[in-house]
């Protein structure tokens, strides 16, 4: 417009222009999107799953819950053992050299007998005299005899029967067991083994660590999550409840889990299923790095030029150029 030495009122003389108000546009189609979000909501519902807490855990397999618990006083679950960054119980993941769970150490230090069962207990005691004087004979004994009484107990649980919510085994030598899973289950039912577990001393409790952990020695929410599709080997990372597949976004990062060496106990060089996790993320580093740096690599920056998928892709844009240079390039006559 400058160039032409004209003002704005000049240059847009004779074009027929409108009002707009691009802030009442945005207005309406924010109300009616909001509306419209309303009243799909009141009919619809929410299309996601209820939440899955150790409270319904509890309620709809109480007998799993039981045999975790006791699973948990024995030592024998997965958090009690997986190492870093909750315990030393375990080794961790590494490939030779390379072992961040080691680097970082236990940053979330985590006894799985006493954070799940012991001291959700001790709270619930204060004003249960059965439960107090059961949680002391149980702490009042050695390991040995704990061992014996565990043993005892959690051969008796597949045989165990569930009555209006409760577990009942047959009779043994059990110890103070009954008395403290009777309770702990009771307490879990109520929904206050949740509050219990998720209690850091903040005002906002938003770390879910705890209460994961412990369902997730269960048998409860593997089990809601094959029915989902959801496990590693049904490509969970990619699912969503509700939807499948789900985040096809994601199939970069899980298709490795469903290839060798990742899926093999051998493994190459050193990769197997135990370090699975370490391992892609390591190649999915690598190859982001690579990908980031193709127009720095000399050949590889080179293959789209060398094949021209772009033109084909792009065939519109490109047709008027080839007409207008055939016609440049027509012999006169």
């Amino acid at each position: 417009m400058k160039s032409m030495g004209a003002t704005q009122e000049e240059y847009y003389r004779g074009v027929r222009m409108i009002r707009y108000d691009l802030v009442k546009e945005l207005a309406i189609a924010l109300g009616a999107a909001g509306l419209l979000g309303l009243v799909l909501a009141a009919a619809f519902s929410s299309p996601d799953v209820p939440q899955v807490t150790i409270a319904t855990w509890a309620q709809s397999d109480p007998l799993d819950f039981v045999t975790t618990a006791a699973d948990e006083l024995a030592g024998s679950t997965t958090s009690a053992g997986y190492g870093n960054p909750y315990n030393t119980a375990g080794e961790g993941q590494s490939w030779g050299p390379i072992g961040p769970q080691k680097w970082f150490g236990t940053r979330i230090p985590i006894d799985s007998a006493n954070a799940f069962v012991i001291q959700p207990l001790q709270r619930a005691s204060f004003s249960n005299a059965n439960l107090a004087s059961a949680l002391k004979t149980w702490q009042d004994s050695d390991a040995d005899q704990q061992g014996k009484w565990l043993d005892a107990y959690s051969k008796a649980l597949p045989d165990a029967t569930v009555t209006d919510g409760n577990v009942a085994v047959v009779a043994g030598d059990y110890g103070p067991l009954p008395v403290m899973m009777a309770n702990l289950l009771g307490i879990a039912q109520a929904g206050a083994l949740d509050g219990l577990l998720v209690s850091g001393g903040h005002f906002y409790q938003t770390d879910y660590t705890q209460p994961l952990l412990f369902m997730g020695d269960g048998g409860y929410l593997s089990g809601l999550a094959d029915q989902a599709h959801l496990t590693g080997s049904q490509w969970g990372m990619m699912n969503e409840t509700g939807s499948y597949p789900g985040q096809t976004w994601l199939w970069l990062y899980t298709m490795w889990y469903q290839v060798f060496p990742f899926t093999s106990d051998d493994g190459f060089l050193g990769l197997n299923a135990g370090n699975a996790d370490l391992g892609i993320i390591i190649l999915m580093t690598l190859l982001t790095t690579a990908l980031a740096l193709v127009p720095f690599i000399p050949g590889l920056r080179d293959v789209p030029r060398w094949l021209p998928i772009h033109r084909l892709i792009w065939r519109r844009y490109y047709a008027p150029r080839r007409s207008s240079a055939s016609r440049i390039e027509a012999p006169q006559l």
